[in-house]
């Protein structure tokens, strides 16, 4: 299966999840008197538009090249990512209000098995936050690491809420409340893990130097190159899943123009070869001067 085809998949199962989760949460908010839930399930919701946006991002994202788009389409992931926070922040936004309002109107305890369903809603949402991150991490997806953030954010509100009607359950009348403040630290979740999804898609964007590792491995196959004697400057942009390299490599000075121009091609050939997620590769060739004594 291809790399977008995969990271397309993905995110149809973060969707579906999502929409079953949020029926799940919202039923049993209502009938067991938990704001917290009802509040996670807002949050559930807000994923599934944000899974839809995130499978629209992927889907032009994968378009080839064209005139207008030499290097593909692939910046559209992190634009994605920018609408998906502000969704996110908006969906905060709400819930922050209606526990505050809560606070302020007495209403009934939460029913026990609301603990029930909240534990294997915690548990399942970890697991699915280990299946996307894994596979954001393979496929170098800025957008599938946004999906799996959503699980991880989910888990960590369903926690919140899970503490707060214990407290609720536990600590009887006058209690009732701590429903409610566990859904405000779950907002202030929603918010930091709005920053941690930002921050690195601003980096994409702005083509910001975060990828060492991929420069050191780009330099050590380089050098394993017949005909490259070493490498100068490296300078790597990521768009979507696949990451741009200009490349200064050092040769003979004394070979002919041609020479060179074969050496530069086996050096692209071999990078794309043993880094699949190479996108364009431009070889700029530099003349190896040796030290005067």
């Amino acid at each position: 299966m291809s790399r977008p085809s995969l990271a397309i998949r993905t995110v149809i199962f973060s969707m579906v999840s999502s929409v079953f989760l949020a029926a799940i949460k919202f039923l049993t908010g209502i009938f067991g008197n938990s704001y917290a839930l009802i509040a996670d399930g807002i949050e559930s919701v807000v994923d599934v538009f944000s899974s839809i946006l995130v499978l629209v991002g992927l889907k032009y994202a994968e378009r080839p090249a064209d005139e207008n788009h030499p290097y593909g389409h692939g910046k559209a992931e992190p634009l994605i990512t920018f609408l998906v926070v502000v969704f996110l922040v908006m969906s905060a936004a709400t819930i922050a209000w209606q526990a505050i309002g809560n606070i302020q109107t007495p209403h009934e305890l939460p029913k026990p098995f609301t603990l029930i369903v909240l534990g294997a809603i915690i548990i399942w949402k970890e697991i699915s936050f280990q299946i996307v991150n894994n596979r954001s991490e393979k496929l170098k997806s800025s957008a599938l690491k946004v999906e799996a953030w959503h699980h991880r954010s989910d888990a960590i509100t369903s926690v919140a809420a899970f503490i707060g009607i214990s407290i609720a359950i536990y600590g009887g009348k006058g209690y009732e409340v701590a429903d409610d403040y566990a859904a405000l630290v779950a907002v202030a979740f929603i918010l930091y893990n709005c920053y941690q999804i930002f921050r690195p898609a601003l980096g994409e964007v702005m083509d910001e130097d975060i990828y060492s590792d991929l420069t050191e491995k780009i330099r050590l196959i380089s050098v394993d190159v017949k005909g490259v004697k070493d490498t100068e400057k490296c300078f790597i942009r990521k768009a979507g899943m696949k990451y741009h390299v200009d490349l200064h490599a050092i040769v003979d000075g004394e070979i002919s123009v041609t020479e060179g121009h074969h050496i530069s091609h086996q050096l692209k050939d071999r990078l794309c070869e043993e880094i699949p997620e190479l996108g364009n590769v431009l070889i700029h060739v530099e003349p190896f001067v040796p030290l005067s004594n």
